[in-house]
């Protein structure tokens, strides 16, 4: 079931990737190329989508704050991958995420956009949760980074596409409700490829040696010598959210407003940056098979945090631009570093549910209230200082990695998920 550890991980031989697994790759690429233009694609539509509904900076803000609440709400549905299975939940989540996005498109009002944007968001951010428990265990320890990164890339090419077609369709007849027709591309993509989908095999192992013993108790991780690690990994997650989640959401509402940008200029700089930030972000994962997790979170969340300060608070827009190149990096390149973490730390039988607690529950306290503090704060001293201030506590989830989490290069989940 496992595969053979490289003695040297550092080096240029890598475990190879057998046929099934390419095929994997490529499925859970385009479920979370899906994932980015979702996420993106509030943003993008969110000044025209606020003045035709007659939305104030704070009503923006609670609207973003109601709609990821979504987040936490995922907690239900990916626990229940490791009682139900990994497969049975991707495809559940796939299948609600592409309904509700659908729905979105006919929302008459506020109201019916903000609940079925939070239905959306819950089976969108399942989606997302499970596919990274899967490269975590069907892939080789050595390119186990890469595979994570690389998934989580595509995210970030998925935001590119939202960013590029959005202004497009923005001037079609049905406007921003286009945008979300567009998502119900992903059901017809993967109830073809699902078809040749398998379960993982340590789930498989892991549910044979519990077979018959029920349902799985609701706070069964708190009962165990893995809590205090969950309860670490959650205050990470939700200091990190805290900056990540509002590091792009803002920002052409920031740009638009305060420095006087033009749709258009938006758009482009948004593509510009998104663009430019790729190679990075797809090298976020490799950089964390090469130097480490401990060492490449380093990078990552230092770059994260002085992309988001600048691209709130410089005053040309070359300036802000390049700045958001790294602010866009830094909120995608961080989620490799911590997916990494949350798949190495925990035993099979327990990594979805860890996952849920710490990411999904706990975690996305940080990612639900930050965006309504943030449209509050706006309002008293405008959107560049609001969110640019968020920019320290990157360094705080950091200083905490470094203090609490172990390097887990190169090792085998046995021997990582070891209390």
């Amino acid at each position: 079931m496992n595969a053979p550890r490289d003695p040297h991980p550092s080096s240029t031989s890598k475990t190879p990737f057998t046929p099934y697994q390419r095929r994997l790759f490529w499925f859970l690429s385009v479920a979370s190329f899906f994932e980015g233009y979702d996420y993106l694609a509030l943003t993008q539509i969110l000044p025209n989508f606020g003045a035709e509904m007659g939305l104030a900076a704070r009503h923006e803000g609670l609207l973003v704050g109601f709609i990821n609440a979504g987040t936490m709400i995922a907690y239900l549905v990916v626990r229940k991958a490791d009682e139900w299975g990994r497969r049975r939940v991707l495809t559940i989540t796939i299948a609600g995420y592409t309904v509700f996005s659908v729905l979105t498109g006919f929302a008459p009002n506020v109201y019916v956009f903000a609940v079925c944007q939070l239905l959306a968001r819950i089976f969108l951010l399942g989606e997302w949760a499970v596919s990274m428990v899967y490269a975590a265990e069907e892939y080789p320890s050595d390119r186990r980074g890469m595979v994570i990164g690389v998934i989580q890339a595509f995210s970030s090419l998925g935001s590119i596409v939202c960013a590029g077609v959005v202004p497009l369709l923005l001037t079609t007849p049905y406007g921003w409700r286009s945008v979300y027709f567009v998502g119900g591309i992903p059901l017809l993509i993967m109830a073809i490829a699902r078809r040749g989908l398998r379960e993982t095999a340590r789930f498989e192992q892991a549910a044979a040696e519990r077979q018959g013993a029920g349902p799985q108790p609701f706070l069964r991780i708190w009962r165990t010598p893995y809590r205090r690690r969950m309860l670490q990994l959650a205050l990470i997650w939700g200091l990190t959210y805290v900056c990540t989640q509002n590091a792009v959401t803002f920002w052409k509402t920031f740009a638009l407003r305060e420095r006087g940008f033009t749709d258009a200029e938006v758009g482009a700089s948004i593509t510009f940056a998104a663009v430019v930030s790729m190679p990075l972000i797809f090298a976020s994962g490799k950089l964390l098979d090469v130097v480490g997790r401990r060492r490449g979170a380093v990078i990552i969340y230092v770059l994260a945090a002085g992309g988001v300060l600048g691209a709130y608070s410089l005053g040309t827009r070359a300036g802000l631009t390049a700045a958001l190149v790294f602010a866009i990096f830094g909120a995608s390149g961080v989620l490799p570093v911590l997916n990494a973490y949350m798949s190495e730390l925990f035993p099979t039988h327990l990594r979805s549910d860890a996952l849920a607690w710490s990411n999904n529950l706990l975690g996305r306290i940080g990612y639900l209230l930050s965006p309504i503090a943030v449209g509050l704060a706006a309002e008293e001293v405008g959107w560049g200082p609001a969110v640019s201030a968020t920019s320290i506590f990157p360094l705080f989830a950091l200083a905490l990695i470094l203090w609490l989490l172990p390097e887990t290069r190169g090792k085998e989940l046995e021997e990582t998920a070891r209390v």
